[in-house]
């Protein structure tokens, strides 16, 4: 059972912060609340009124609009097609629908472009036209599920402006979430769901995030730092003036990544701090094989895998969490089994001698949910019935089970609960131990300086500057990542940030 005595009382014109781990109910709350799902029993009451939702569609007549944890956009469309897409009534989807969408991009400060093409829209401009999406269709109840998840602090500032501003024209907001100095800075109100129920409620100016933490655990917390290093001398991955172009669609070629210059220690996790959109994705395509570099060598071991085929570089030790777990790490459809197969088919224990064995791929997964903690019912129901930290959790133990030599690690706590990214941690230090080489790309700047042994900053497809991940702060990175500083970053008082 998902949920059970689930109590809410959500204030007008406020912003309510939800928080729990993953898999505690908050979603399936959302769902419930959104017309995805229909609750066994219980009541919602609406303005006073009480309401029941078949469909979304009659959640949207009564003001209620959702902006989903994994976007909803069609990547070929333009911003101003995916806006009507479904509400072509409202205004046409002519200069009419665009006047609409300008309006109400400035009245909140949404800065959203009617005629840019979604696939070309970084992360935070993606979920300025959801949002936008929902407020098109008249919402006055906003639900936002982990809406920072894939932000970088200035842009979870910029969307924390967008919040205020939304709740001063008298719109209420449900923030659903498990950062909890977000929840803290931005809520005027917390509930907290475990297991299913809500636990309690707290009030931001008199909670302390280790409190909130408690209670949304029922046990103390780790954190993500990194004691002895284990860095040795022997070089894993090296990358040497790596060029790669694209061309955009009105026939302009860019610079992606420009001479990019690195080496990772066996040992030694490189973390690489950007604002979405710099060239990390293409980065992390030109070492997975998924786009061809331009110019530039490509090392792993003592091979030169420039130019080898994907499968090649997966059999030669390359683990991989993806950035987009849906998009690039399951086939959501498909059961568990068959999600451990993905990526090392041609890998014991998933093939013997050039053929598929299930049983022992089977087996293998049943491990797998047992070691990486997995909660689910068993390894045949789909990778879409488990919630999103299991999900990364599935793929993470999957990798990790092929003793890779290099770890291409994009995000691999996002959307994951604290205890959660706490075991993700323990297990990428317990490989970096073992030898394991790592290239972290994170847009959790807590994660990234807690992680690793060396710190690069990648702006325009350039690495711009470096730092000691031992004296950084997440303020002094973060502008580094805007651009404003270059070169090594050093301490002003060197030495005593922590």
């Amino acid at each position: 059972m998902a949920n059970h005595d689930i109590n809410l009382t959500v204030r007008k014109g406020t912003v309510h912060a939800l928080c729990g781990e993953n898999g505690a109910g908050k979603s399936t709350l959302m769902k419930i609340l959104y017309g995805m799902q229909k609750p066994d029993e219980g009541t919602i009451t609406v303005d006073g009124t009480q309401v029941s939702f078949a469909t979304p569609g009659d959640a949207i007549e009564r003001g209620i609009g959702m902006v989903h944890q994994h976007f909803m956009l069609a990547d070929n469309l333009t911003v101003l097609e995916n806006v009507v897409l479904g509400g072509e009534k409202l205004h046409g989807i002519g200069a009419k629908a665009r006047k609409k969408i300008l309006e109400i991009s400035d009245a909140y400060g949404l800065g959203v472009r009617p005629d840019a093409l979604v696939e070309d829209l970084g992360v935070a401009d993606r979920q300025r036209v959801e949002i936008l999406k929902v407020l098109y269709r008249g919402a006055k109840i906003l639900i936002l599920d982990e809406p920072t998840a894939v932000l970088v602090p200035q842009e979870v500032d910029a969307l924390f402006a967008n919040l205020r501003e939304l709740k001063a024209e008298g719109l209420t907001v449900i923030f659903i979430s498990h950062k909890l100095g977000e929840v803290l800075s931005v809520a005027d109100d917390i509930t907290v769901i475990r297991r299913g129920t809500t636990v309690g409620t707290a009030d931001p100016s008199s909670t302390t995030p280790r409190q909130l933490a408690e209670l949304m655990v029922g046990s103390e917390l780790p954190s993500p730092e990194t004691r002895e290093s284990t860095v040795t001398e022997v070089p894993m991955l090296k990358v040497e003036n790596l060029r790669l172009t694209a061309t955009d669609p009105d026939g302009v070629v860019r610079e992606v990544l420009a001479g990019i210059d690195f080496t990772i220690h066996k040992g030694e996790v490189l973390g690489i701090a950007g604002v979405e959109g710099n060239g990390q994705t293409e980065l992390i395509d030109a070492l997975m094989g998924l786009r061809d570099p331009d110019g530039g060598v490509i090392t792993l071991d003592t091979d030169d895998i420039s130019h080898a085929s994907t499968r090649k570089r997966r059999e030669d030790g390359i683990g991989y969490i993806p950035e987009d777990r849906h998009r690039q790490g399951l086939l959501l459809e498909s059961p568990l089994w068959e999600n451990r197969i993905l990526g090392h088919v041609t890998e014991r224990p998933n093939s013997r001698r050039g053929v598929l064995d299930l049983k022992a791929a089977r087996q293998d997964t049943e491990r797998i949910v047992r070691e990486y903690d997995v909660r689910t019912p068993g390894i045949e129901v789909t990778a879409a019935s488990l919630s999103g930290g299991n999900q990364q959790k599935l793929i993470v133990g999957r990798e990790m089970s092929h003793a890779p030599k290099l770890l291409i690690a994009a995000h691999p706590t996002r959307g994951v609960d604290v205890g959660a990214q706490a075991q993700i941690w323990d297990r990428i230090r317990e490989a970096r131990h073992e030898g394991l080489a790592v290239l972290l790309i994170s847009a959790d700047l807590d994660e990234l300086i807690g992680l690793s042994d060396t710190l690069r900053v990648m702006f325009r497809g350039r690495l711009v500057a470096d730092a000691d991940p031992a004296t950084i702060t997440p303020e002094e990175l973060g502008s580094a990542m805007t651009g404003a500083a270059t070169g090594h970053l050093e301490h002003p008082e060197d030495g005593d940030a922590r």
